[in-house]
């Protein structure tokens, strides 16, 4: 993967790291002089944001290694590591944001948050917005599973702000309309917040545990890969292909075959030009993998012969 690749993934960690602190700050302290639990609870899951952005820049870090001798096929899947010790952390700090809101509730509330909360509350969702779709978008276009893993992660810390927001400001109209079983609001928003962290960190560490297990590109996934092998002057048929990912990118290994009556330098070269071209062509390719065949109408995989082929005819004779 090229050098800019990383660079842009770095700087969209580093922007997580301080963005998370300076949220996690304000919302501690904010929520501590307003009588928040509900804030005192986003602050602690932007504290732990934290750490999870470091997680990610380790991985991208890791990743960016080269192949060596014990890893033939690059360090690529150290970003979905990353991407699980942020599941993992989304899913704890759930449970401690659960866990708080209920003992809050079972102790009973005195009084309401101050209004100054809610300034705090739009603060973060703004800024927890525009994180997620900047670190959404260049995910995407960067193939990082870790990077959209951090976008989901901002996403859900938007949702759980604007629970935080409901329920400091249904806690401040119980206060003004004098109906103190309002102020459980804020804890409830707590609450819900903690199901909202639990349900998005099972789902990003069940699609990061699905990376790491060598999955392999869908059948439609793989059609222009197919294709683009098909297209390589003295291919007649590409017997298989699987493209397995690799953290952000793709190992693709293939079978093509080639005129039975040309030189093995020859068909060398023809897979030589296969290989180029499916590596120019896709940036997400790290590596290709050929097996050249002599080709056999009777092959059970004929049916990805291109009948159009410069070579096709001169096999019929």
């Amino acid at each position: 993967m090229s050098e800019q690749r990383f660079v842009k993934a770095e700087f969209a960690a580093w922007v997580g790291i301080v963005a998370n602190l300076l949220l996690a700050i304000m919302k501690g302290v904010v929520g501590w002089l307003a009588n928040s639990k509900a804030l005192l609870a986003d602050a602690a899951n932007s504290a732990t944001d934290v750490v999870g952005s470091v997680a990610v820049l380790f991985g991208f870090r890791a990743a960016k290694l080269p192949p060596d001798e014990d890893h033939p096929y690059g360090h690529g899947k150290a970003e979905t590591i990353a991407a699980i010790v942020v599941s993992v952390l989304v899913l704890l700090v759930g449970f401690e944001i659960g866990i708080s809101s209920i003992k809050t509730m079972i102790s009973g509330i005195e009084s309401p948050p101050e209004w100054f909360a809610l300034a705090a509350i739009i603060a973060a969702i703004v800024v927890k917005e525009l994180l997620y779709r900047y670190n959404y978008r260049l995910g995407k276009q960067l193939n990082s599973q870790a990077l959209i893993a951090s976008a989901w992660d901002h996403r859900t810390d938007v949702y759980s702000s604007l629970a935080v927001f409901a329920g400091v400001f249904g806690a401040r109209m119980g206060s003004a309309f004098e109906m103190p079983i309002l102020y459980y609001m804020d804890p409830l928003a707590g609450l819900f917040v903690a199901f909202l962290v639990l349900r998005t960190g099972y789902k990003l560490i069940r699609e990061s545990i699905h990376a790491t297990m060598d999955h392999v590109l869908h059948k439609e996934d793989a059609e222009e890969l197919v294709k683009t092998v098909q297209r390589v002057k003295g291919v007649i048929a590409v017997d298989n292909l699987r493209a397995r990912e690799h953290g952000h990118y793709v190992v693709v290994d293939v079978k093509i075959s080639v005129n039975p009556r040309i030189s093995v330098m020859e068909g060398h070269d023809i897979g030589k030009a296969v290989k180029q071209q499916l590596m120019k062509r896709f940036i997400h390719v790290s590596d290709v993998f050929i097996h050249v065949n002599p080709y056999d109408p009777g092959y059970p995989y004929k049916a990805n012969v291109d009948p159009d082929h410069d070579d096709f005819p001169s096999l019929l004779h």
